[in-house]
């Protein structure tokens, strides 16, 4: 019997449980409430409400313009869709980074005003501290390491990252540092899959990849990239599911020919 069945709601604690019995952690980004609904009926694990929403919701190059409220806002609509998934929320750029006591306030935000789980944090060793304060409220911390979509003007490029030694060892002793503090699992975005699996056979907690190969506890995928919705970001790590772009823009075709050609609505379709 799976961990995953057993259990009416998913906890860090269930996570950790399949972890140790070896199943698979399934994670997939949420934005709003209509799609969080259909993954958590899906059986979807974690959902993570990311501030990929910057990008995928709102237009942004980056991840960095989201703010505070607006992952509050996010976060809200996706935890009155679920009933079952751990909900994850990413604390967005520049609410953690400098200040331990502001990275608590903004996670006991996220708590408060939206009931989600736990919060993401990106980042290890300088990080530390708003780590261990976020911790020490009882708040369940995710840590992200590899690539930081966050910090990406200082990697300038979204390559894959510690492919040189000095960053792997520096991705693997934050790796424990992290664990030490407390996280409850990590992401590992964009590495080699050799130094994920090390990483992730290292660890007790578990590891959640995205272009980190298959040896991390579990995989996420954006959405919008799995369903093909965003049909330009096609990276190596990206297996498409759907290609809802072709459905849903096809569909809509139809539906402006048919008002063009005044064929909707038809006589069953009025009162």
């Amino acid at each position: 019997m799976s961990v995953n069945k057993e259990v009416k709601r998913i906890t860090t604690n269930t996570l950790q449980k399949m972890k140790v019995n070896g199943e698979r952690i399934s994670m997939i980004t949420a934005y709003d409430y209509s799609f969080a609904r259909l993954f958590d009926e899906a059986g979807v694990d974690t959902i993570l409400v990311g501030d990929s929403a910057s990008n995928v919701m709102a237009g942004h190059e980056t991840t960095l313009p989201i703010t505070l409220d607006q992952m509050i806002y996010h976060a809200s609509s996706v935890i009155r869709g679920v009933n079952r998934s751990l909900v994850v929320v990413d604390l967005p750029f520049g609410t953690y980074q400098g200040n331990s006591k502001e990275a608590l306030a903004s996670a006991v935000r996220i708590m408060k005003e939206t009931g989600a789980h736990a919060v993401k944090i990106e980042g290890g060793e300088e990080i530390l501290e708003s780590v261990k304060r976020i911790l020490a409220a009882g708040i369940p911390v995710m840590g992200h390491l590899g690539l930081t979509p966050q910090s990406i003007y200082k990697f300038g490029t979204y390559t894959v990252r510690a492919k040189e030694e000095a960053e792997a060892n520096k991705l693997r002793r934050d790796a424990l540092i992290l664990q030490e503090a407390g996280c409850f699992g990590l992401v590992l975005e964009k590495i080699p899959a050799a130094l994920a699996k090390e990483v992730s056979e290292s660890l007790a907690i578990p590891t959640i990849g995205i272009g980190a190969g298959k040896h991390c506890d579990g995989q996420v995928l954006v959405m919008h990239d799995l369903l093909g919705i965003n049909t330009e970001f096609k990276p190596r790590f990206l297996r498409q599911y759907l290609n809802l772009h072709e459905q849903i823009t096809g569909a809509v075709k139809n539906y402006v020919k048919d008002v063009k050609s005044r064929d909707f609505p038809n006589e069953q379709e009025q009162y």
